[in-house]
């Protein structure tokens, strides 16, 4: 499946229907007076979120979109058929941006919530709304208003709890996959991920919480480099970031402090989101290096770190019952709003 996260679409409302001029012609009705009838609303565009969705990849192949236009009014004053508003199925956690101005115009994360992008146009007055004792027969009739035209650009992201960050290679897709059913590609290298990966992970209650493997994080992400650029967007909405480190690397600290780095140039949020830290594949030490390694990452962010192997199942009990006491510190229904700039 290809993950696409980014679009931009045309939409275009609906325009309103012309009002009619007419005037009665019936029989034994000497002077029947005007009776055009007004023009229907032009349809509007909105957008909906939907559970079924998991990508943008729709707005690849089909990019304009436009509403029905409202009909013309007709005689004995009869309004003219309004046209259909057109929704379009978008996945959950959709935000919407206007491009001429990068205004933010709506976030749907919600399932069957919907977003009016573009208002119909209003139809036009027939000529029976302009009698009057001075115009007893009016030749007179509105045309519809055009309906709003724009193009928005759509970002999809990921609506996770937890998202699981750190240097390519460190070990991110191994522990979502030992933690849920997620199964994806693994190998040896660096950038063996080339899209984010969900999983539900299972609470001691029962309750599942999703993680997100985000991948692509490398220095000079926020500018663009790597895959961090596109993905970054994605722990934006987590209430929970999981720093894994690779114990095995040249220098884990140094690594720590890249991915800091770059959450803090990103900003929107990310730096002050809570934070727990891992050293992970610890079973490829002695416990004298992997210790010594601990030390100092604990001394340089001043919080626990967590000694694991996600291949191996070591410390991931431990770990785990950090992240749901951490997630039960900060309520659900008190969710980390994205930062906009």
């Amino acid at each position: 499946m290809q993950f696409i996260d980014q679009a931009e679409i045309g939409i275009q409302a609906g325009d309103g229907g012309d009002g009619l001029v007419a005037f009665r012609r019936e029989k034994y009705v000497p002077a029947g007076g005007p009776a055009g009838g007004n023009g229907g609303r032009g349809g509007s565009v909105y957008l909906m979120a939907v559970e079924n969705l998991q990508t943008l990849l729709d707005f690849r192949y089909a990019r304009q979109f436009k509403a029905k236009n409202g009909q013309r009014g007709g005689p004995s004053n009869r309004t003219g058929a309004s046209g259909e508003d057109l929704y379009i199925e978008v996945p959950c956690g959709t935000a919407v941006y206007d491009v001429a101005t990068d205004e933010l115009l709506g976030d749907l994360i919600e399932p069957q919530q919907s977003l009016c992008v573009a208002k119909g146009g209003k139809g036009g007055l027939g000529n029976a709304h302009f009698l009057s004792n001075r115009n007893r027969a009016p030749e007179r009739a509105l045309p519809g208003l055009p309906g709003e035209v724009r193009d928005i650009r759509l970002e999809l992201k990921l609506l996770a709890e937890v998202g699981i960050i750190g240097l390519p290679n460190a070990g991110k897709s191994t522990l979502i996959s030992a933690l849920s059913a997620a199964r994806p590609k693994i190998a040896d290298y660096p950038f063996t991920t080339l899209i984010p990966n969900l999983g539900v992970v299972r609470k001691p209650t029962g309750d599942g919480t999703v993680f997100a493997d985000i991948p692509g994080l490398i220095e000079g992400a926020h500018e663009g480099l790597g895959l961090g650029h596109d993905f970054l967007r994605h722990i934006e909405r987590t209430r929970l970031l999981l720093h894994l480190v690779d114990v095995t690397a040249a220098d884990p600290l140094a690594h720590y402090e890249t991915i800091q780095q770059e959450l803090h140039a990103y900003g929107r949020g990310l730096p002050e989101r809570p934070q727990i830290l891992a050293l992970n594949k610890t079973d490829a030490l002695l416990d004298e290096e992997v210790d010594a390694i601990a030390a100092q990452l604990q001394s340089a962010s001043q919080q626990p770190v967590h000694k694991i192997s996600a291949v191996a199942g070591v410390g991931l009990e431990a770990l785990m019952h950090q992240v749901w006491s951490t997630l039960e510190q900060q309520p659900a229904d008190e969710p980390v709003e994205p930062g906009i700039e």
